[in-house]
């Protein structure tokens, strides 16, 4: 077969819900392997912390930081998230895992020949397409290189493309330089490849044309590759939209709750491609919030948290999480890739303070041991904690989301060294620090389990709402 067909397997038929206008693929949960919740959480704790260290960074101080990140950085392969399957035409009998990210905006994988710095597992390669690289005159090439050359001319220079070839825009047959992409947990430099790629399904057309993704050649610290979910021409939604036109008017996900007070599984977790029509389902209400704009960073879905509420007591949110301000510094980033939600200093410690007025006793020696800020111990169910409800409210008229107490607080189970056997319950919440300018904060995915969301790209906003994510997950079996 002259060109690579890439299939995303999935665990399930895809079928249409309510119309062929949406096609649904289950989306897999996997976690880290650590002997203790305390290591886990902690790792995945240090990476959400260093996300949003990345996603602070701005955008013209991306580069002189990018070393920084490296020096800290965790690889994918040990964190908790949510993945696709692909297989390639011309490598049929492998599959490969993409990390569902909506905090990136390109899809690549790792391709032979793969060196990668300090990672633990050796990743399964894929062989780049012969002949199928892009040219550095496509717009898929700054799209690549987050607009740092918005002129063709530019990048084709850098590709080497003769001086008067670049004057009669005669650079076609030079490829696209390759390009670097730090995520605060690891780094890649990759190349630009476009061949035909398909999607599984019997309702729509499968074949999708000049399907444009990254092979990752020389990595740090990333044995995974991403399914980049945010905005952006390279992006999967954007991407699959070409042969897909419903695909244009959103796509949202309900991530299953895998907690041990829970019923859903790793399991329970769909990914929808277009808009369900929820027309009929009265018992799920949606708070929708605007989609922020923000040129500075045009790769990140953005909303405005105008506030929290702790039981009776509102904490007004500073402004750096409500907006955007002229210098694309601010907003709230909604963010599949972090597992934490991380909130200013002020805002993070008015919170915690407002929890520590319900007496429960401190599991200092968890805090000690983890990344955690703010730890209590508890006897029996998690569920029946003396901690009252928390409610994330967003710009918008009646955009408030409660967030269920298994959301804002994880368990962590005792070490055989800790001299109180006790289980503890820890905040999901982290403290960002105090840094003026970049992003104000991140929305991150623990606090989204058991909650659809729908990234509604016509109307520009993103909803919420509970949703039972095993009952949705069923439809596609």
């Amino acid at each position: 077969m002259a060109s690579m067909l890439l299939c995303f397997i999935l665990c399930f038929s895809s079928l249409s819900v309510s119309s062929s206008e949406v096609v649904v693929l289950p989306l897999t949960h996997s976690l880290p392997k650590f002997n203790s919740t305390q290591l886990l959480f902690k790792s995945l704790s240090i990476h959400s912390s260093i996300r949003f260290q990345q996603h602070q960074q701005k955008k013209q101080n991306q580069d002189q930081n990018h070393n920084q990140s490296q020096q800290i950085s965790i690889p994918l392969s040990e964190v908790s998230g949510y993945y696709l399957s692909i297989t390639t035409g011309s490598n049929p009998s492998k599959s490969i895992s993409l990390f569902m990210d909506t905090g990136s905006h390109i899809v690549w994988y790792p391709c032979s020949p793969y060196k990668c710095f300090r990672c633990k597992t050796p990743p399964k390669l894929l062989k780049p397409p012969k002949n199928a690289s892009v040219s550095c005159s496509s717009p898929a090439c700054p799209a690549a290189h987050l607009s740092r050359f918005p002129i063709p001319s530019d990048i084709c220079a850098v590709a080497g493309c003769p001086i008067k070839r670049i004057v009669n825009s005669d650079c076609d047959s030079y490829s696209c330089p390759p390009f670097y992409l730090a995520y605060g947990d690891g780094s890649i430099i990759a190349r630009l490849y476009k061949d035909s790629a398909t999607v599984p399904t019997s309702s729509v057309p499968s074949l999708i044309p000049n399907f444009t993704f990254g092979c990752a050649h020389k990595a740090i610290n990333e044995e995974v590759g991403v399914a980049g979910f945010g905005p952006g021409l390279l992006s999967l939604p954007s991407q699959l939209a070409t042969v897909y036109p419903q695909v244009s008017k959103g796509f949202s996900y309900c991530l299953g709750d895998s907690t041990s007070n829970s019923s859903e599984t790793p399991s329970s977790s769909a990914l929808f491609l277009g808009l369900k029509d929820d027309s009929g389902n009265s018992s799920t209400e949606f708070a929708y919030t605007p989609i922020l704009d923000n040129p500075s960073r045009p790769y990140y879905y953005m909303v405005g948290l105008e506030g929290i509420s702790v039981g009776k007591k509102y904490i007004a949110a500073p402004e750096l999480v409500k907006r955007v301000d002229k210098n694309g510094d601010g907003g709230t980033i909604v963010d599949s890739g972090s597992t934490m939600t991380i909130l200013p200093k002020s805002l993070h410690d008015s919170l915690v303070a407002e929890l520590d007025r319900f007496n429960n006793e401190r599991a200092k020696v968890v805090e000690d041991n983890s990344a955690f800020e703010r730890c209590y111990y508890f006897d029996g169910d998690i569920m029946n904690m003396n901690l009252p409800a928390v409610v994330l409210h967003f710009v918008g008229n009646g955009s408030s989301v409660t967030i269920p107490r298994g959301n804002y607080l994880v368990e962590i189970y005792p070490e055989k060294n800790d001299p109180i056997q006790r289980h503890s319950a820890c905040l999901t919440f982290k403290n960002g620090g105090d840094k003026i300018g970049g992003t104000g904060a991140i929305f991150g995915y623990y606090m989204q389990l058991g909650i659809e969301v729908v990234y509604d790209l016509a109307n520009k906003r993103i909803g919420f709402g509970k949703q039972p994510c095993k009952a949705l997950s069923d439809k596609v079996k």
